[in-house]
């Protein structure tokens, strides 16, 4: 009888520790199954940005705040853009579109009318700025059609002009977003101040070489000229794939006219015929970006910014 009774204690507290056991695990299944997803990221604010510098002021401003994309992959030419189906999703998706203006973003304006968001809020990155007139003195060894005819859109390269659309991209955000207020705030501020410094790093460099000439390949940096007094002369248009007769004695006319101490080519790539160019006129082909590739860092701006300073510094001495 006492082995019989211990036998059935034995299979009753077995069965007690299964049931105990099955019990808690369909519970903790059960609790699982029920407890709701978190949903953060579905109420931030969905902002769509056309290329990097715009993604990278952008940025800056929202911090985590917001979901920021870029239409534009970075290294991609955004003159000739041809904008894509997930281009107007994207659009189609977004609270807010950020451009920088002036007529640089030529495909947006289809791409916008076919994405058909009614919802969607602009912020015109240049409200505000003055373009300049495309008046640098161009030497073409070819004919071409007139890019930018609202003016250069170049405004990005100028720390200052950087600073207000910063400002500018900031005062939309709050518009459309007011509850992130304080944030974007304190953000644009912090970013409006390495501006700050950063014009300040590029007076004190550049004052000391007023006349320094130059000549580029891409008609990108007229407001950083024009804001800390160097000359660009000349923006000569030829062809990277293939100089002719022509093309070099274009470069050679241009360099002569104006006295040039300095060639700029864009970063990157590794042209041979501008390098040898650069060398039968005794001049050094510099580095000078006009950033619009590179990480997707807002703090990048800054370190090709200073680049670009230590690049004109070298050309100028």
């Amino acid at each position: 009888m006492q082995n019989r009774t211990s036998k059935q204690g034995s299979v009753v507290l077995v069965a007690l520790l299964l049931t105990a056991l099955f019990g808690c695990n369909n519970q903790t299944s059960s609790q699982a199954q029920q407890s709701p997803t978190p949903v953060t990221s579905a109420n931030q604010l969905k902002v769509v940005t056309t290329f990097l510098p715009m993604y990278w002021f952008t940025k800056a401003v929202t911090g985590d705040t917001a979901q920021v994309e870029i239409l534009i992959p970075p290294g991609t030419e955004v003159h000739d853009y041809q904008a894509t189906p997930a281009n107007a999703q994207a659009i189609a998706n977004a609270d807010i579109l950020v451009k920088n203006g002036i007529g640089f973003e030529e495909f947006l304006e289809a791409t916008v009318a076919n994405a058909k968001n009614s919802q969607l809020k602009e912020i015109d990155a240049s409200a505000s700025i003055k373009p300049l007139d495309n008046a640098t003195p161009e030497e073409h060894a070819r004919d071409r059609v007139d890019e930018h005819a609202e003016g250069n859109p170049h405004v990005w390269l100028d720390p200052v002009l950087a600073k207000q659309q910063v400002a500018n991209i900031r005062d939309g955000l709050i518009a459309a977003n007011p509850e992130n207020k304080a944030t974007f705030q304190a953000n644009a501020t912090a970013y409006m101040q390495k501006l700050e410094a950063l014009d300040k790093e590029f007076q004190e460099s550049l004052q000391k070489y007023p006349n320094c000439t130059f000549v580029t390949f891409h008609d990108a940096y007229p407001y950083l000229a024009n804001r800390y007094q160097i000359k660009q002369v000349a923006v000569v248009e030829i062809p990277e794939d293939q100089l002719s007769p022509t093309d070099i004695q274009t470069t050679i006319n241009a360099v002569k006219k104006y006295n040039v101490k300095a060639l700029f080519g864009e970063p990157g790539t590794d042209n041979k015929l501008l390098t040898a160019l650069s060398k039968d006129l005794n001049l050094t082909l510099q580095p000078l970006d006009s950033l619009e590739s590179g990480t997707l860092d807002p703090q990048h701006y800054f370190t090709a910014m200073r680049a670009n300073l230590q690049s004109l510094e070298s050309a100028c001495q």
